[in-house]
């Protein structure tokens, strides 16, 4: 919903001015046009009429229903803020719709002594104009590519992290092998990697699939990609100390060995902070 009210104040005046075209276009008689109404104007969600008493003198005419039930109902309450002065057409502030759930606008036209009301979907409203990514098949397809690939990576992921668990448990339990250092770091490494790739995924369904169309954040692929080469440096730095650890424990002659380790996770993290201050130049840190 926020992201909507903020493309919606973004780009308002196109907007009113695209609904006030539709105001000025369509048939007075809207009860008998129904049908071709909707068919026309997908974002139109429901519509009815409004007597001078602000009585509802007709259905509510929903795309694939009607419904009756409001007939004769009092709808003065919601009159009692309409400014009917511009062109005799009223266009309210955005909402959540009580039925659909979804975010609307409603709006008033009066024709001579009575008046209509029309419930917009903003969101396929926002779509017909372009101002968010529309729904072809295209993007469709490309969803559910998505959609699967971060489902996989969210079950390598939680494979993971059942990995380092059950190597912990092993241990505690002493199912495991000899080598308590070894295991724990193992564990450690495995829970990490799975959080980094979890990680991944949340964020490939929250900002491909879930919020594709509203989330136009800048620079938002590469601010993804550090958070996960965050986890694997991390990953890595755990793994070096596990190798310096094992070669004081039994070998010094390796030693020379966990050095360029250590001097190539240190290059890994100069040039992560080098990529997000690229990405990032404003500020120093997120």
């Amino acid at each position: 919903m926020k992201k909507i009210i903020q493309i919606y104040k973004k780009d308002h005046l196109p907007i009113v001015s695209h609904i006030r075209g539709l105001m000025s276009s369509l048939p007075k008689d809207i009860l008998s046009e129904s049908k071709s109404i909707f068919k026309k104007y997908k974002y139109i969600y429901m519509m009815y009429t409004v007597d001078a008493d602000y009585k509802q003198s007709t259905p509510s005419l929903h795309r694939n229903k009607s419904v009756s039930q409001n007939i004769g109902s009092d709808k003065s309450h919601y009159f009692s803020n309409v400014d009917l002065k511009d062109n005799d057409v009223y266009i309210s502030s955005p909402y959540i719709h009580h039925t659909s759930g979804n975010p609307s606008i409603s709006v008033v036209r009066r024709v001579g002594d009575i008046y209509q009301v029309f419930d917009l979907n903003m969101i396929v409203l926002l779509e017909e104009l372009k101002l968010i990514e529309y729904n072809s098949v295209h993007e469709k397809i490309i969803k559910s590519v998505y959609i699967f690939g971060a489902s996989i990576l969210g079950l390598i992921s939680l494979a993971l992290i059942g990995y380092g668990t059950y190597v912990l448990f092993a241990l505690m339990f002493s199912l495991g092998t000899v080598d308590f250092l070894h295991d724990v770091f193992k564990s450690i490494v495995a829970v990490t990697i799975g959080l980094a790739m979890f990680d991944l995924s949340k964020q490939i369904m929250e900002h491909e699939v879930l919020f594709k169309s509203f989330d136009k954040e800048e620079n938002r692929e590469f601010k993804i990609l550090a958070k996960f080469l965050v986890s694997i440096i991390i990953a890595l730095s755990i793994e070096t100390l596990m190798v310096v650890f094992k070669i004081v424990l039994d070998d010094y002659q390796n030693m020379l060995s966990a050095f360029y380790l250590l001097i190539g996770t240190t290059i890994m993290f100069v040039g992560l902070a080098y990529f997000k201050k690229t990405i990032n130049p404003n500020s120093t840190s997120e």
